[in-house]
């Protein structure tokens, strides 16, 4: 079917077929001429395309030349009868073809008898194959079509998808004859299996537009999408253009227009990458993404790169695309293939009522004599749960009058209402939330939200687009509600129930990422925008603060479990005076793992959830205990050594031995470990001693969360001579074994023995807990670390490598912990293998020791926290050294 309002006319200024004939004439081989022939014809299509010429006339000229050019082909050879005819078939068959999309022909033969044009059909495709064309093909006979189109619900739709190029049309009409849907496939089984198609392909892209490199052609809101409403339509009312699907009530004519729109955008992107990458590809991968930005004329802006500005453009498309396929099919469903069947229908009130689970309006006036019911028809939803969905009609209605919320309707008392009342509903808010951002209502309603609408960061940290995203953390909150959230979530299962009014989390997490996009700080400028939404609900003061604090701080707790020493007591303190109370910290931690796993479902893992586990429980401690009356330190090293102790006592240790070695260690070791794991490492370097005195092997203690410990990592704890490179060759061994450093504790004892944590995940953020794999972690770092002289060798061993598509900055930033005499450097750096063994090289070269680091990993980038000294035991307070460090830093990671 042809495109909205459009009428493809041949144009002969692409191909000169009386000169061409002339040429191919006056040629010994037809090879050269048919290939210059084609050449040509790309060129001036690619030249147009460049130009700005309509993309219907540069999709549809390739095919008419295509079908000129092969008719030609076809009357070179001797054909025996009129019994064969060359169909052109799929998307050719539509009379569509992109640069390098596949030409599929198909050879239509009257009998099963192919013997009389073999030689001919031989001669013919090898002719097409060596003048370039990427055909595809087959040959079938009017049975063969019958057969193999009744078991197989692809070859039926591409055989009602064909033109006859050359050859008699009668041969064609036999064929459609025995493919009619009184024979095969009535409309009703054909709709049916290709939904069944559908939704498989969806779920192979996890029913969601947004990815970050989408599958322009299979991807919901893809082609696939717009193709799949032709063929049902083409199916059930046979061959007809949109316009006139609109005369039959499958659609109207502002949904042909969107239709229309997004498939002539979508045409721009895929031609753009057939022509830019020199093959059919339909991946609108990283590099192709920034090449099409640049192509469309697209420019960086403060607020904005080009690439993020044309993906918003291709989001707002697909996912108009995609609801309108959806709306449509339930509408073909409903109406059409089911119209007739009897289904019960309960009354809610005067304007709605429940017809076969699905809720729809009484009349078809209703949203425009009450434009509150745009909103009251949400609630009505999570009132009741039992309700499938919104029926097509409804769908339709909706779509038709959204424009009707305007800034009257916003400023509206009872709309306020209504949509405040959703939210506390109880019900599940983020699923209807989810369909009125589908309908296109909740960017009428909240437009700040809307303006967020298809807005995506061009990175590999975040994967969906702000939308998107934010609807996916209400979505986790919501899972958190369920019995099913309590295995893998198992503190936020627990907040979430004990929060006073889970509306302000609702609010929270709607425009926590809203600033986004604007230039400046999204949080703040989040902020700003969460308390007008408050203030013009009438929320009350301390309600509206709360909300407006989340907004503002939602990324605090996760950047100080992950970049802070959490262990330190003062961290802690200072976290626990930006908290308001133990409720805003109980908001703040449901709204930070929901976030968290909102963002990218790889940075959630065991380790991140048990940090976040041990901010949450230190940080209660100390707002019950006061913050004018914190834990002394010394009361807290004290504290430590007494559990300790008293632990090492129970299993049978020698107190004497066990303060000769804790003698050696300091204060500082016993607030960097719980008493639990100063236990685990003094029995293991006794037993160690015990067992091989005066070895110069390392000591490496393997422990892995048990079966039933659903958060935490694999601690592997390091006990041998403090010389050069230990760190980095450590790194770099653990690189070797596929493991992930997420945290790094450094001691070294007073006689120079190191004392040194490693929390290692697998390569797939996953905790390990196969005793054969953890027995060949460990051995393999005895073996590696047994030989000082050896460690030069290992950190070089890894040869980094950058990330294709993204260019990251390196940045370093340095600063003071006067509180623990060190110096804390924040590197921010693009991922590689072996960084963390470069990094370690550098610090040996500059003579700093590390105390202890916080690794995290955001997709293509690197943020990590280093807590460094020098190796005289001072902090680096000198500015020429800091930058000579930052600058080597700077200069060996960007490489």
């Amino acid at each position: 079917m042809l495109l909205h309002h459009y009428r493809f006319v041949p144009d002969e200024s692409l191909l000169n077929l009386e000169a061409f004939r002339a040429e191919l004439a006056g040629s010994r081989s037809p090879v050269a001429p048919f290939k210059e022939a084609l050449s040509r014809i790309q060129t001036r299509l690619d030249e147009r395309f460049r130009a700005g010429a309509d993309i219907r006339d540069l999709v549809y000229g390739r095919a008419w030349c295509v079908d000129q050019l092969l008719e030609i082909a076809w009357q070179l050879h001797d054909w025996s009868d009129d019994g064969i005819a060359l169909l052109a078939v799929g998307g050719y068959g539509r009379g569509e073809l992109h640069p390098h999309s596949d030409i599929d022909l198909m050879v239509l033969l009257k009998g099963d008898d192919d013997t009389p044009y073999r030689e001919s059909l031989t001669a013919f495709i090898t002719l097409l194959w060596d003048i370039g064309l990427e055909i595809g093909h087959s040959v079938r006979s009017l049975d063969d079509c019958e057969r193999e189109a009744e078991s197989d619900i692809t070859v039926i739709t591409n055989l009602v998808e064909t033109r006859t190029l050359v050859g008699p049309e009668t041969l064609r009409d036999a064929m459609l004859e025995r493919l009619s849907t009184d024979r095969l496939w009535p409309a009703k089984d054909f709709f049916e299996a290709k939904w069944q198609e559908q939704i498989a392909r969806h779920r192979r892209f996890n029913n969601s537009e947004y990815h970050l490199e989408p599958n322009i052609k299979s991807s919901p809101g893809g082609l696939r999408d717009i193709q799949m409403i032709g063929w049902v339509a083409k199916r059930h009312f046979g061959p007809l253009r949109y316009e006139e699907v609109v005369d039959k009530g499958f659609m109207n004519d502002a949904e042909l227009r969107i239709l229309s729109q997004g498939q002539a955008f979508l045409w721009q992107v895929r031609y753009a990458l057939h022509m830019l990458t020199g093959r059919a590809e339909d991946r609108l991968q990283f590099d192709h993404q920034r090449a099409i930005a640049k192509l469309f004329g697209y420019r960086d802006t403060p607020e904005r790169l080009a690439v993020e500005q044309f993906m918003k453009r291709y989001y707002r498309h697909v996912t108009a695309l995609a609801g309108l396929n959806d709306m449509l099919l339930q509408h073909f469903d409903e109406v059409i293939l089911r119209g007739g069947e009897a289904l019960t229908i309960k009354p809610l009130n005067d304007r709605f009522e429940v017809k076969g689970g699905y809720i729809q309006a009484r009349h078809p006036h209703i949203f425009r004599e009450t434009p509150a019911a745009l909103l009251e028809l949400f609630l009505l939803m999570a009132q009741h749960p039992e309700i499938d969905g919104v029926r097509a009609s409804t769908i339709r209605l909706i779509r038709d009058h959204r424009h009707l919320i305007d800034d009257l309707f916003r400023d509206d008392l009872r709309h306020q209402g209504l949509f405040l009342e959703l939210l506390r509903s109880g019900g599940n808010v983020p699923r209807q939330l989810q369909r009125m951002n589908r309908y296109g209502v909740l960017g009428k309603y909240l437009p700040e939200f809307g303006q967020a609408v298809g807005l995506m960061q061009h990175d590999l940290f975040h994967i969906y687009t702000v939308d998107a995203h934010t609807l996916r953390l209400l979505a986790f909150v919501q899972c958190f509600r369920r019995p099913e959230g309590r295995e893998k979530f198992q503190i936020a299962s627990v907040l979430v129930h004990q929060l006073p009014k889970l509306e302000l989390l609702w609010i929270a997490g709607l425009y926590h990422d809203i600033g986004k996009g604007r230039g400046g700080n999204h949080s703040l400028l989040g902020a700003v925008d969460a308390r007008d939404f408050c203030e013009r609900h009438g929320l009350s003061p301390q309600d509206t603060r709360l909300v407006t604090w989340l907004v503002e701080n939602h990324l605090l707790m996760s950047k100080v479990s992950q970049k802070r020493d959490i262990t330190d007591p003062e961290v802690i303190r200072d976290f626990a005076s930006q908290m308001r109370d133990e409720i805003s910290l109980d908001y703040l931690f449901v709204l930070t793992v929901a976030d968290i796993n909102a963002t990218n479902p790889s940075l959630w893992n065991s380790w991140r959830a048990s940090l976040l586990r041990q901010l949450h429980a230190e940080t209660k401690r100390a707002l019950r205990r006061g913050l004018d009356n914190p834990l002394d330190r010394d009361d807290w090293i004290s504290e430590t050594r007494a559990e300790a102790l008293a632990l090492l006592s129970n299993l049978g240790a020698e107190q004497a031995r066990i303060e000769r070695l804790w003698h050696t260690l300091g204060d500082d070791y016993f607030l960097q470990y719980t008493a639990s794991e100063i236990a685990w490492q003094t029995q293991g370097i006794l037993a160690h001693q015990n067992s091989a005195p005066g070895s110069t092997l390392p000591l490496v203690l393997i422990n892995a969360p048990t079966d039933d410990m659903a958060e935490g990592g694999v601690k592997i704890f390091i006990h041998t001579r403090s010389v050069d490179d230990l760190f980095a060759a450590t790194a770099a061994a653990l690189d070797e074994l596929g493991l992930s450093i997420h945290d790094a504790r450094i001691a070294t004892s007073s006689n120079d023995w190191t004392l040194n944590t490693f929390i290692v995940l697998d390569q797939w953020g996953q905790v390990i807990r196969d005793r054969e794999r953890l027995e060949e972690i460990r051995h393999h770092l005895v073996e590696e670390l047994d030989d000082p002289d050896d460690y030069p060798r290992i950190v070089t061993r890894h040869t980094p490598r950058q990330l294709k598509h993204f260019k990251v900055a390196t940045r370093v930033a340095i600063e003071q912990d006067p509180a623990n005499e060190r110096t804390m450097l924040e590197l921010i750096a693009p991922d590689r293998p072996g960084l963390l063994a470069r990094v370690g090289r550098i610090f040996m070269e500059q003579d700093i020791a590390l105390s202890a680091a916080k690794i995290a990993t955001l997709g293509e980038r690197v943020e990590d926290v280093f807590f460094i000294i020098l190796k005289n035991g001072r902090p680096l307070t000198d500015p020429e050294h800091q930058e000579r460090l930052r600058q080597q830093l700077i200069e060996v990671l960007s490489v």
